[in-house]
Formats: structure tokens, C-alpha cells, sequence
């Protein structure tokens, strides 16, 4: 089996802190999710995460104009260089403080950014190349007595504004002019959050967070410059970008209006301005935004989208779409004001993500979480489709039916609902007779039957789905079921308890006769192997048990605790090489072909283990990020003082804004919240599951939802390989026509380009020869093509044609090793019904437009036998 997979999406968290941004074509949004990059492209529908990770979680974020260069700075200051086309970072830089704001000057030259008080110009490092010291420092500007808070610049890049907490704001120019000096706009009675440039530059607009908007002007009977008095009292006229900065520098500008938003009981916490449009959009800590237009501050648009303050805004170019990003609810919108509806509209768990499942075909995962909510996300595109709010307290667990569209899921309120997925209701909810709390949940093969096991009364529950009544409960546990799972033979239920014993159970036979299998420690999760044939259990001291189904033997055990122990806490008190007797798998799952078992737990870790050999065959880290509690092996005893450690102690109090300071958590809770006694996230995998297909495995992590996939970058298998056998030869053979010698070749070398190129050059009269030619051992390689050619080809009748023909020529062959190619018929099927739903729906989307053409049809032929008639008539 492969194990080369490498990370491939975040999913499940959308937003967290920072700013939000729009590229330069206005498709595509940049969110900051933790300390990684997540890009959703609004116009194809997707979304994909970057995989380069900061230390931290990233504070600002800023995209060049040409959109080469991203640059994401973490909370310490710490900063990534990334070419963004090709997502390769090119050089890591320290600015050894916390940035507030960061901006690239509209030709894309330098660089902006606030260095605490003051603020730093940089020239832009070259994209194309790495350089030993790709940041050269232009310049530091000084004048502000607090914290500078924006930086905006102007057109011609010649000059640019801040704004800080001393209430002021200042203009600077980019290059020393003779007899300038910075100008500061004062005035305000709170903070300025920032300050903008109109087009023609004669205008300038600070908004405060009290709610007032000043505009400032050239000041009346002011109109010369500052070195030229004696000028003529005409207005000043700007004709190119170079004399915009050199008017804006010396104008004597003062106020010529004030504004206020007059929003009771709220403040402004962000806002934006789109010069072309002069739209300024205002965010509030209500959770309403609106926006108005300049100068003459009329107000177009105002709408509560979120239930907490909004952290961020941005605007497209064309000042169409409005992102928003709200911190708290984590959530991220993008909103076309003109027509009045979402272009985007997702939101994650708002607490912890504690179970997940993998749809039969692969294409959906859902999740459960800690705030009650269940989400369905599309494994392509990336995106939450529908969420699930039934359920009063924690998801625990869910689970897909293997037959037909619907979601299971089992909750700490004592319910287990079953949702349809092609409604999207809950048509079915189970209970027990007296209130339980429910931690594991199985769904029988045939999704007749569905179990879940009780922490309090130590009971599995039965239910019928079609009828919701309770089947049977079965009794024998003597500590919360911990972990249930179905035999993909149907006949056997497995169950994992604290009671140190799995049991198997047969749920439809009238012997109750169970044997339990004894353990050293607490069982914390069970899983079968694909074929039925093996059990395996994870236990609390970090031990894998396996076993033989048929012969209730144990086959082997694998002792994971140093495997997955790894990363020291801030309150540990000795090191992490040491700290291995709080290390376990909470969530084991086998492969698709049952050859490996992976685990994840409460560590940074997630391990893949050999099933037959007992050994660990990779070891992959979820997270890097420091701000989460467990991510370092060594601490620093910098951080160490006599109030304990420094990332423990709680400085909220030190906040400037009230909001900010309150706390209104009770002491001493510990989850769900972030409360006064533990507020620091701890880096730890709380279920993992492989993907129908084998291709994938995803992670319910602290960070969300992690997504790994099989790396395609390797691009040969050497023990298949000759000296012949070159790409020329294969286009050589191609040439020929010899359509199935140059497949086989292609397959031989691996290349990927290659294999399509041969792939669709064969005729489609021939393709029935050629799949019946083909040697068996490379059919598990051509039907993943042919399924992965349907989901992103645009060739779909030349794709059918082939796996027709495929299946047809060796059907006997595959069909009786069904189990082994699992997998690839798994992404075959997924090919197939996502061609199906996307045929349907436009077969559906075209019924009413093929109805109106043939009812004009109709109109015209009666209108042309009415007038013949008239005709006959008349003769």
C-alpha cells in the first residue's frame, strides 16, 4: 500500500483571526484559518488550504498586486514570503514585533508595515528567485505616540497615510521631499482604525471607532502649496500619478465635514473604502455592516449578517462582493450588495470537532461537534452544504448508511437521529427508555439497524430504522461503551468499554452467549477490518489488540504509547520523552484494503502501523502551530515566571477595548469555552477515518477538519522500468498507433501526463480492443483513470465508452477480487455519480426551456395551418 500522502485541505474552520483579502482578479477569497492560508475560489466553487504553516496563527495577511507574492505574519511577527501561483514559500523573516498592518504599495514595489509606534517600508523581494536576504529595508518613519493600527497608500504609490491609537492620523511620503513635513489629521475623540485616499487624491477620510467619519480638504483660501504662497488662487489641477502624491504632499488639508453612524450602544471595529466607487464599508460589533457613499455620506445599505462583531472586511475590485469574517462564530461571508444575496456563506464548529465519517462513495464527510451542530462538506469543492441543528447538546459520534443517503448520528442529549440527505430533514430520532447519554453509534450494513452504546447505564440500544422502535438493549458491560462497530458482515457487533473488555455480540441470533475478550487497560475504540475477519481495539495505555473474528484468537499487539506520545504542555511538569503515560488512540480505522490501521489521539501525532508486520510505517504531525498547547518538544524557561508559565497567564485584563477585558465565563470550565482557568487549545486528533477509496484519510483535529491525500508526485516505480523505456519511445510507439503497446508502457513509467496522452489517443471504435488487450495487472491503474478522468475530464462520453468496456472484458476477473479492488471501484462509482447528478441537473434546469420551444413549436404550426385554411378559404 501507499502511504505517501501529504496534507491536501482544511476543512471544517473557514476563519479565525486576521484579515480577510481578495486577489486582484476579485475571484477568489483569502482567509486566514489558524496558521495556515485557506483560498476560496468564489466563481469555480472551491476552496484548497496552502500547505505552508506559520509558527503561529497569522495575524495580517497581504497579496501584491500582480498576485505573485503573499506574505502571512504571525502574532509574534514572524513572516512567510510565498510565491502564490506556484504555493512554494521562498524565504522565512523575523520583524520582531507584532504587525498590525501590512500593505503593498499599487506598483507593487515596497512594501508597508507597522513596526509598533512606527512604521517600516520594505522593497518588495523578487517572486521568481531565492535570495540569500530578500528583504531590504527602505526606510523607518516615526510621529506617533501609541500603536500604529493602518497604513493605506496612495494611487501613484508616492505617499501613504497611518492611523494609530494616539487618535491621530499621518500623512508620509515614500522618498524625502524638499520643505515636507508629515502632516497629522487630529481631531478625533477615540481611536482611528484607518484612513483613505479618494481617486483624484483630494480627499482624504478618517473613520474613528466611536462612529465619526471626517473628510478632509484643502483648507479655504489655502489653495497654493506650501512652498509656493504666492500661487494663484485657481484650484489645483492633477493630470498624471506623479503629480497626485506631490498634491496630496503639499496640500494644507483640514476638516471639511463630520459625519457619525449614530449606531446606539455599538462601535465601528472595521472598515474599507473602494476609491473607484467611493463606497465605504463599515463593520460594527453588533454584527452589522453598511455602506455608504462619499462624500455625501448617504448610506445605500445596512444588514445584520452575524450575531457578534464582524473582525474584518474587504472588497473586490469591482466593488460588486463584500467579504466579512467574524472571529468569535467563525465565520466568513461574501455578500453582493447589488442584488442583495451570498455568494458565500460558511461557518465552522463553533467548539471542538469531536467525530466525523466518510460517505460510501467518498465525495461527503460529515462532522459532529461540541456545539450540537452537524456538517456535511464536500470532499472537491471544500465547502459545508448543509448543517444539522437538532440535536441539544454534543455530537459523539456519526455514522453513514452503507445503503442510500442517510446520516446517523448519536449525541450526549440521549437521542440518536437519522437525517436524509436528499431532503435534508431529520426523518427519524431514537430514544431509550430512561434518559442516557450516548458516546458511540454503528449502523449495520444494510442500514436496517442502528446501535449505540451509553455511558451511564453501561447498555447497547438497538433500534429498527424503519419503524424507530427499540429492537433489543443489550446488557453485560460494566463501564461506559466506549466504541461500537458493525461487522461488514452484518451479523456481529463489536463493542469496546472501560470495563478493560471488547465483547462480540450476535444481535440476531437467539443465543446471547458472548465471550469477552480481556484487556490490560480501558478500551477507548474498536474497528473491523474491511473483509470482517479481524478485530482491533486501542486501549487507555496506548496498546493495538488485534484478533481473529472466527476464531476469537488474539493475533497480535502493538504497543503505540511512544509512537504517539509526543509535545510537552505548558503546565507539564516533566518532559515530553517522559510524558508518554497520558498518550493513547482515541479513533483507530482501517485502510480501504485492510493492510494498515491508523490512529490518532490526544497528540500531535496521527500513526500509521502495518497490520501483519506490527510495525510503524509513518508517523505524521497535524499541526506545527504554536499557539496550540503540546506542538513542542522543548519549552522555553524564558517563558517561565513565579506566576507560572507566561502563555498560561491570563492578560485579558490588559486589553484596551472594554468589550475585550469582561469575562463572563464561570471558573473553573474547561471545555467549550475559553474560560479564565484554561483558555489555551490543546493540539490533539479526536477521530480519524480513511476514505472509501483508499486515497485519503481525514483527521478531526483542533484546527478542523484535516485532509490528506495520496501525493501523484512520484513519478515511477523502478522495479518496473528498462533502459528503452522513455518518454520519446512511448510518443514514438504512440505514433505508430500502436495504442495498447504505448499504454502499457506509459503505465510502466508512471508519468502521469503520459498515461492521459496514451489514454485519450486511442480511437473510441478501438477502445474494445485495446481494454480487452490490456494485461490484468494494470486494470487496478486504469479504472482509478478512467473514474478520476469522469470527475475532472471533459471527455465524459469517451470515459463511459471505456469503462464499459473495462468491465465488460473482465468482469469475472474483477468481480472475484472485489475486495481487493475495493478502492478503485470506489472511485470509479464516484466518477459515475458525480457525471450522473451533474447529467441530471441539467437535464432538470433544461426541462422548462425544451417545454417552451416545443409549445412555440406547436404555436407556429397552428398558426401556419390557420392561415393555409384561410387561404383555401378565400380561394
Amino acid at each position: 500500500m501507499k502511504t505517501n500522502f501529504q496534507f491536501a485541505n482544511l476543512c471544517g474552520t473557514v476563519y479565525q483571526q486576521g484579515n480577510v483579502l481578495f486577489t486582484g482578479d476579485g475571484n477568489t477569497v483569502l482567509s486566514p484559518v489558524g496558521n495556515r492560508v485557506t483560498a476560496f475560489d468564489l466563481v469555480n466553487n472551491s476552496s484548497y488550504t496552502f500547505p505552508f504553516e506559520n509558527r503561529k496563527n497569522i495575524a495580517v495577511i497581504a497579496l501584491s498586486p500582480n498576485s505573485n507574492v503573499l506574505i502571512s505574519v504571525d502574532e509574534d511577527g514572524r513572516a512567510l514570503l510565498v510565491n502564490y501561483k506556484r504555493r512554494v514559500v521562498l524565504h522565512h523573516f523575523n520583524f520582531k514585533r507584532p504587525v498590525r498592518a501590512l500593505q503593498f504599495s499599487p506598483d507593487g514595489k515596497y512594501i508597508a508595515i507597522t513596526h509598533d509606534a512606527h512604521v517600516q517600508v520594505w522593497r518588495t523581494p523578487n517572486h521568481m528567485m531565492r535570495e540569500f536576504a530578500p528583504f531590504e529595508l527602505h526606510r523607518t518613519y516615526t510621529g506617533h505616540h501609541d500603536e500604529t493600527i493602518s497604513i493605506q497608500w496612495s494611487s501613484d504609490s508616492t505617499c501613504f497615510i497611518t492611523t494609530s491609537r494616539d487618535m491621530t492620523a499621518r500623512l508620509f511620503t515614500l522618498n524625502p521631499l524638499e520643505g515636507f513635513r508629515p502632516k497629522t489629521f487630529a481631531g478625533h475623540k477615540d481611536l482611528v482604525l484607518n484612513a483613505f485616499f479618494a481617486t483624484n487624491g483630494k480627499t482624504i477620510y478618517t473613520v474613528s471607532r466611536d462612529g465619526a467619519v471626517f473628510t478632509w480638504r484643502q483648507k479655504e483660501g489655502q489653495e497654493g502649496t506650501d512652498d509656493e504662497d504666492d500661487a494663484s488662487d485657481a484650484p489645483m489641477q492633477v493630470d498624471t500619478a506623479s503629480d497626485v502624491g506631490r498634491a496630496i504632499a503639499q496640500t494644507k488639508w483640514g476638516i471639511s465635514e463630520r459625519h457619525y453612524f449614530n449606531q446606539a450602544h455599538t462601535k465601528v471595529v472595521c472598515c474599507t473604502f473602494h476609491a473607484p466607487s467611493n463606497l465605504l464599508i463599515v463593520g460594527f460589533s453588533s454584527g452589522i455592516f453598511g455602506l455608504w457613499e462619499m462624500p455625501g455620506f448617504s448610506n445605500l445599505h445596512t444588514l445584520s449578517i452575524s450575531q457578534e462583531k464582524i473582525t474584518s472586511v474587504a472588497v473586490n475590485r469591482t466593488g460588486e462582493w463584500l467579504a466579512f469574517g467574524a472571529s468569535k462564530l467563525g465565520q466568513l461571508l461574501v455578500w453582493e450588495w447589488q442584488s442583495e444575496s451570498y455568494v458565500l456563506k460558511q461557518q465552522g464548529h463553533f467548539f471542538d470537532m469531536n467525530t466525523l465519517a466518510y460517505s460510501p462513495d467518498g465525495q461527503h464527510i460529515a462532522t459532529g461537534g461540541d456545539d450540537g451542530k452537524v456538517k456535511v462538506w464536500n470532499t472537491t469543492s471544500g465547502f459545508c452544504f448543509v448543517t444539522f441543528s437538532e440535536h441539544t447538546a454534543s455530537v459523539s459520534c456519526v455514522d453513514f448508511a452503507k445503503q442510500g443517503q442517510v446520516l446517523f448520528t448519536a449525541s450526549l442529549d440521549g437521542t440518536v437521529r437519522a437525517f436524509d440527505l436528499i431532503r435534508y430533514r431529520n426523518f427519524r430520532t431514537f430514544t431509550s427508555p430512561s434518559p442516557v447519554q450516548f458516546t458511540s453509534l454503528a449502523v449495520d450494513p444494510s442500514g436496517e439497524v442502528v446501535a449505540a452504546g451509553s455511558t451511564d447505564s453501561f447498555e447497547i440500544f438497538l433500534w429498527s430504522v424503519q419503524t424507530g422502535k427499540l429492537l433489543d438493549i443489550l446488557v453485560g458491560h460494566e463501564g461506559p461503551v466506549s466504541g461500537l462497530a458493525f461487522s461488514p458482515t452484518g451479523n456481529q457487533l463489536a463493542s469496546a468499554s472501560w470495563d478493560k473488555t471488547v465483547r462480540i455480540w450476535n444481535p440476531f441470533n437467539r443465543t446471547r452467549v458472548v465471550e469477552p475478550f480481556q484487556l490490560t487497560a480501558d478500551a477507548l475504540a474498536v474497528a473491523f477490518r474491511p473483509d470482517g475477519k479481524e478485530l482491533a481495539a486501542s486501549t487507555l495505555d496506548g496498546q493495538l489488540w488485534f484478533w481473529d473474528v472466527s476464531s476469537s484468537r488474539q493475533t497480535n499487539i502493538i504497543e503505540g504509547r511512544k509512537d504517539v506520545s509526543g509535545g510537552r504542555k505548558a503546565d507539564d511538569r516533566v518532559s515530553a520523552a517522559n510524558n508518554s503515560s497520558t498518550k493513547s488512540f482515541n479513533s483507530i480505522a482501517y485502510t480501504a484494503d485492510g493492510a494498515c490501521l491508523i490512529g490518532g489521539g490526544n497528540s500531535k501525532y496521527v500513526v500509521l502501523y502495518d497490520v501483519r508486520a506490527g510495525v510503524m510505517v509513518r508517523k505524521f504531525q497535524i499541526s506545527e502551530n504554536l499557539s496550540l498547547d503540546g506542538t513542542q518538544e522543548l519549552l522555553d524557561s524564558r517563558r517561565m515566571t513565579e506566576a507560572g508559565p507566561l502563555d498560561l497567564i491570563d492578560e485579558r485584563g490588559d486589553e484596551s477595548d472594554l468589550e475585550d477585558r469582561m469575562d463572563a465565563t464561570l471558573p473553573g470550565v474547561g471545555r467549550g469555552d475559553l474560560s479564565k482557568r484554561r483558555y489555551r487549545r490543546e493540539a490533539r486528533t479526536s477521530c480519524v477515518r480513511f476514505a472509501p477509496t483508499g486515497r485519503a484519510w481525514a483527521a478531526a483535529s483542533t484546527e478542523g477538519l484535516l485532509v490528506y491525500s495520496l501525493d501523484e508526485s512520484v513519478a515511477f516505480d523502478p522495479f518496473d522500468l528498462e533502459v528503452a523505456l522513455t518518454p520519446q519511445s512511448i510518443l514514438s510507439t504512440l505514433a505508430k498507433r500502436e495504442y495498447i503497446k504505448s499504454l502499457v508502457m506509459a503505465f510502466r513509467l508512471g508519468e502521469r501526463p503520459l498515461i492521459r496522452k496514451a489514454y485519450e489517443a486511442v480511437p473510441p471504435s478501438e477502445v474494445a480492443l485495446v481494454a480487452r488487450q490490456l494485461p490484468q495487472i494494470y486494470l487496478p491503474q486504469l479504472l482509478r483513470l478512467i473514474g478520476e478522468h469522469l470527475e475532472r475530464g471533459p471527455h465524459a462520453e469517451f470515459a463511459l465508452i471505456w469503462s464499459t468496456a473495462t468491465l465488460l472484458a473482465h468482469g469475472r476477473f474483477l468481480r472475484d477480487r472485489a475486495g481487493e479492488y475495493a478502492s478503485v471501484f470506489r472511485v470509479l462509482q464516484k466518477g459515475l455519480q458525480d457525471f450522473n447528478s451533474s447529467v441530471a441537473k441539467l437535464c432538470n434546469d433544461n426541462t422548462s426551456t425544451l417545454d417552451y420551444l416545443l409549445d412555440q413549436q406547436r404555436l407556429k404550426q397552428t398558426a401556419r395551418t390557420d392561415a393555409s385554411d384561410s387561404d383555401e378559404m378565400e380561394q
